[in-house]
C-alpha cells in the first residue's frame, strides 16, 4: 500500500468558501474512492492512507482540520486507529478525529473515543450524512451514529448529578425531546423524523435550549445530559 498527499495548505485553516481539508485513512483503496466520490465538494481530500505508519506520517505532514480514521489498521504495534491518534497526539488541538468504521461494537466505539476521536460513525452512513459529520466535528461537536452514543455515555457517564429545578424549568416540553435526541447524536434531519416537525423548527428548539442553558455547542449539551441522567 502507499499513501497519498495531494495539494493543500497545509495550515489546518478551513478554505474562505467553508472547506474542511480532510485526510482518509483506510485500508482498502477502492473504499476511499468511493467516499471520495460521495462526499460534498466542500471536503476537500488532501491526503490518504492505508496503514499505522501511513496514516501518522500522512496527517504531520499535511494537518488536515478532520480525519476520517478507520479503527482497524494494519502496520504498527496493532493498536489501529487508537496507535494514529496517539501518534498524532501533538495535532489534537487544531486536526479533530472522526472514526468512520464497519465496527458498531462498544468496546471498538469507546476505545477509539477514550483515545481522543471526536465523533463514531459506521460506513452504513451515505456521504450525505458523513460529510454533515466532518463539517459538524470540524465545528467543535461530539458526532455519533445515532445507536453509538449510549456507549460512550455508559462507559463517560458519571454517578447522577443534582438537578437543579430552575435548569429543567427553562425548557419547554418540546425542548426538552429535542434536547435528548440531539444530545444521542442524532443529526437535525433525524430529530425532525422522530418528532415529525421541520428541520428549521430544530434548528430553532436547538437554538434555545443552547441558550437557555448557557452551552456553546452540541459537544457540551451531551456532556450536560449524561452527567445529569437525562438520556
Amino acid at each position: 500500500m502507499s499513501s497519498t498527499v495531494t495539494n493543500g495548505n497545509g495550515n489546518g485553516s478551513a478554505g474562505p468558501d467553508g472547506s474542511v481539508r480532510v485526510v482518509i485513512v483506510d485500508d482498502h483503496a477502492i473504499f476511499r474512492s468511493g467516499l471520495k466520490a460521495d462526499l460534498d465538494p466542500r471536503i476537500v481530500v488532501t491526503g490518504e492512507a492505508g496503514t499505522v505508519e501511513q496514516a501518522i506520517a500522512v496527517i504531520r505532514q499535511v494537518r488536515p482540520e478532520v480525519v476520517l480514521l478507520d479503527v482497524h489498521l494494519p502496520g504498527g504495534l496493532g493498536g489501529g486507529g487508537r496507535e494514529v491518534i496517539a501518534g498524532c497526539a501533538a495535532l489534537l488541538g487544531s486536526t479533530r478525529f472522526l472514526a468512520l468504521s464497519v465496527s458498531d461494537a462498544a468496546e471498538d466505539v469507546v476505545a477509539v473515543i477514550r483515545a481522543g476521536a471526536r465523533g463514531y460513525v459506521t460506513k452504513t452512513t451515505s456521504g450525505a450524512e458523513i460529510t454533515s459529520a466532518v463539517l459538524r466535528v470540524a465545528g467543535g461537536d461530539a458526532v455519533f451514529s445515532p445507536r453509538l452514543a449510549g456507549f460512550v455515555l455508559d462507559a463517560f457517564g458519571t454517578a447522577p448529578a443534582d438537578i437543579a429545578d430552575d435548569e429543567l424549568d427553562r425548557l419547554s416540553a418540546r425542548e426538552l425531546e429535542v434536547m435528548r435526541l440531539i444530545a444521542r447524536g442524532y443529526s437535525y434531519k433525524e430529530v425532525a423524523k422522530e418528532l415529525f416537525i421541520s428541520i428549521k423548527t430544530v434548528e430553532t428548539h436547538v437554538s434555545a435550549v443552547l441558550r437557555k442553558l448557557q452551552l456553546s455547542s452540541r459537544h457540551e449539551l451531551t456532556k450536560w445530559a449524561a452527567e445529569r441522567r437525562l438520556l
